[in-house]
């Protein structure tokens, strides 16, 4: 009998080797010589305590010099158009694959940006609408709110054959801009009572515009233009001179021997002012644009930013703004059900990218949404949305907490797509506290011990079952369940909401109970935010704390923006006999080498700069004769780079006791802050750290109503058992607290219970519960019922 031989199975390829990201002695922010090895084509979770160092492993060294390489492979010309990228402070990054970061960064708040621009729906329709729309109008700009209509004719001189030539031409742009709201769907009102004070003339200051005042070059100009006598009360000018100071168009002038241009006042305020997004503006700029301008619906357009002849073309008796205007999930089926041959590539691509909304649980939204007014978790997953069909795989894609905002009844959904993104063949890193999402990992990374200068370590490697055994905060606190409380408060009074119809929201009458903590949960998108937010009046005595991010450049921290600098600045002058101004790195006390940044920035083009420690104040931002002035043994750059707990100390007694400081640190350490530096600039901060800093400064304002929108964001496990006593704390204080939030454990927490449902956008809008936990459990009748019997082991 002839015998077979067995073949030796071949030697692996090397290229097959490379299954690791290496990552060697990572020090970004407070990581302590980071060294760890993740495996690719995995789902890997990064946990840890707030400040742990999570993000600043994943997405401030891992993607972080992903991006970079990328960026590198770029001619030196296109590198100069693109934000410019330091190298993370790493010894050695091997193994890294094209990462694709999908953050929890608000979209931006530019008044024409939209959940359809963002994601190209928009783009797809207005080329099916200039295809097939009846009547036909024209390409697919003229269904775009951002372009306008224009024409012109005019000479155009040309050499050809030696002669010069000159031929009349003429051209036209058909847009689908509004002409009189110019695609903002909104027109301003001003109240010209704000604007200035016609008792005045404008030499004496009759101007009341921020920015405007008669000394700078605002004034200058006014004084110059000649189109109006400076000198005369403005109550007294014609009424062509009111329009020249008001409307006029910008006209080229000449002051005191420079050429200027000259514009009204009001629409210099629309460039320099509405423009922008009202959030981003400067507090005192803010206040004046809510107190002058009134935005209201354009009645030309009724809100859809489109021109009347956009809207005239339709298809299946339905147009562009009307199926902008739809939920996504309704407009998919109506898309559905075009058969067109001629569009057939269009539909499916645009069928594909809705029912993608759909299936990531954002099909109650709509493409007219304006995008700066969606949450940090929709504008993740809205973010998503252009990921989930594509063809790319050995990608690797960087997720901030994907659950947040998100209802327990979502979360198996979001669990869904990123297997779906692993089992393509693409690595996936996740932050996440959620254990529900922390459950599914193939590995999990576990940083800490603590937080801040106490974190920056890597506590546990391995798998979930590891993590339970392993000992650490997250493994002790990964099956903690909070009970149902057995007894609640009893309310003082209520707040009585009638007829709310505020978004999707059907008539609701609701009664919100005072003087206890009551929880308004329900899906995404069942109406909570519009029913809290939008319902309850924000005056006297309510105290709103939103999820909007903290506005602040690299030179604000934790000390201004509480407002806890100005007592210390005060404190260290008294003590020493000078001015407070000394004591502060943006005004006289500043380094004048680094303007008081503590570090040179060297722009080197397309390169990326490079921040060096400024060596005349060694970092500590202050002219060396400030540092010499001391409170109670410490100078004024020792006192910032005190942690809260530590400074909390230092200021409650003795030479440096300032009960001033001392109450704004008091608070700090409250909301579980006591980790961070006084100075520590702001953008460094975590997007939980950023929430728990606006609600320890919002903790002193006096308001007998507090409205919370999701607290437990970017909190770990063990911090929402911190979180809890904090709000009990304010609830036995006499306050009503109101929490916008999804987390099982502050329901069970909660003395009454508002569950909204029982879906998402239009089947959502209705109070399908109102009670204690205790009752919503034995109900079982809404989602949030279940799954709250489920976390509490019922």
């Amino acid at each position: 009998m002839a015998t077979r031989k067995s073949t030796p199975a071949p030697e692996p390829h090397t290229a097959d080797s490379h299954d690791l990201i290496r990552v060697l002695g990572a020090r970004v922010n407070n990581l302590k010589d980071v060294s760890i090895e993740i495996p690719k084509r995995r789902l890997t979770v990064f946990t840890g305590v707030s400040g742990s160092g999570k993000s600043s492993l994943v997405f401030g060294t891992i993607a972080a010099e992903s991006q970079r390489l990328i960026n590198e492979t770029y001619s030196t010309f296109v590198q100069g158009f693109m934000p410019t990228l330091a190298r993370p402070e790493v010894d050695v990054l091997e193994g890294l694959t094209t990462a694709i970061l999908v953050d929890q960064q608000r979209m931006g708040g530019d008044i024409r940006s939209t959940v359809g621009t963002a994601t190209d729906a928009n783009a797809m329709l207005r080329i099916l609408f200039s295809r097939i729309g009846k009547p036909h109008i024209g390409s697919p700009q003229a269904f775009s709110f951002n372009v306008a209509s224009v024409s012109g004719a005019g000479a155009v001189t040309m050499e050809r054959s030696g002669r010069t030539v000159k031929e009349r031409r003429e051209f036209s742009i058909t847009g689908g801009m509004c002409p009189r709201c110019e695609g903002r769907g909104s027109v301003t009102d001003f109240d010209l009572t704000q604007l200035y004070d016609d008792t005045k003339s404008l030499s004496e200051g009759a101007i009341t515009v921020p920015g405007y005042s008669i000394d700078g070059w605002y004034g200058r100009i006014f004084k110059g233009c000649g189109f109006f006598d400076p000198d005369k009360p403005i109550r007294k000018f014609t009424k062509r001179e009111l329009n020249d100071l008001l409307h006029k168009e910008p006209t080229k002038i000449k002051v005191e021997g420079i050429n200027l241009t000259y514009e009204g006042l009001i629409p210099k305020i629309q460039k320099s002012m509405l423009s922008k997004d009202v959030d981003a503006l400067q507090p005192h700029i803010r206040a004046f644009v809510e107190r002058a301008i009134t935005f209201t619906t354009c009645p030309e357009c009724e809100g859809t930013r489109l021109s009347e002849a956009a809207r005239s073309s339709k298809i299946k008796r339905i147009n562009i703004a009307q199926a902008c205007s739809m939920q996504i999930s309704d407009l998919a089926d109506w898309a559905r059900g075009l058969k067109e041959a001629s569009v057939a590539p269009l539909l499916a691509t645009l069928q594909q990218t809705l029912d993608s909304f759909v299936e990531i649980g954002l099909g109650y939204l709509s493409l007219d949404r304006p995008s700066g007014t969606l949450s940090g978790g929709e504008a993740q997953r809205v973010k998503m949305i252009r990921h989930l069909g594509s063809s790319l795989t050995d990608v690797t894609y960087v997720f901030d907490e994907p659950t947040a905002g998100l209802h327990p009844h979502d979360i198996q959904r979001m669990n869904d797509l990123l297997l779906r993104l692993r089992d393509k063949g693409n690595t996936v890193l996740v932050v996440e506290h959620k254990p529900e999402t922390i459950r599914i990992a193939d590995h999990v990374v576990d940083l800490g011990p603590g937080a801040g200068t106490g974190g920056g370590s890597v506590c546990f490697e391995g798998t979930v079952e590891g993590l339970r055994a392993g000992g650490t905060i997250t493994g002790r606190h990964f099956d903690d369940r909070a009970a149902v409380k057995e007894s609640v408060r009893k309310p003082t009074g209520a707040l009585k909401i009638r007829g709310a119809k505020a978004n999707n929201l059907r008539s609701v009458n609701v009664d919100i109970p005072l003087g206890v903590l009551t929880v308004v949960t329900g899906v995404a998108g069942s109406g909570k935010s519009s029913l809290v937010h939008g319902s309850i009046p924000a005056g006297e005595g309510v105290v709103s704390i939103d999820q909007g991010a903290i506005k602040g450049s690299r030179r604000s921290n934790p000390a201004t923006y509480t407002g806890l600098l100005e007592p210390i600045r005060k404190a260290f002058a008294k003590a020493n006999g000078v001015k407070p101004a000394l004591f502060s790195a943006n005004s006289e006390g500043a380094c004048p080498h680094c303007n008081g940044a503590g570090v040179i920035y060297t722009d080197l083009a397309m390169m990326a700069g490079v921040a060096t420690p400024c060596e005349e104040c060694e970092g500590k931002r202050y002219q060396p004769s400030v540092l010499e002035y001391l409170l109670g043994g410490r100078d004024i750059s020792e006192v910032l780079s005190m942690p809260v707990s530590e400074a909390e100390e230092f200021f409650a007694d003795g030479e440096a006791r300032l009960p001033a400081a001392h109450k704004i640190l008091e608070r700090l350490s409250d909301v579980g802050l006591g980790y961070l530096t006084l100075g520590q600039p702001l953008p460094t901060l975590s997007g939980g750290e950023r929430q728990r800093l606006k609600l320890a400064t919002h903790m002193s304002e006096k308001g007998g109503i507090y409205v919370l929108d999701e607290p437990t964001s970017g909190l770990h496990l063990a911090d929402v058992e911190q979180l809890l006593g904090l709000l009990d704390r304010l609830v036995d204080s006499g306050k009503s607290v109101i929490v916008v939030e999804h987390h099982q454990a502050v329901m069970a927490h909660a003395d009454w219970i508002i569950d909204l449902g029982p879906g998402a956008g239009h089947d959502g809008g209705k109070v399908v519960f109102e009670g204690t936990p205790a009752e919503l459990v034995a109900d079982g009748s809404t989602l949030t019922g279940e799954h709250l019997a489920a976390y509490v082991g019922n």
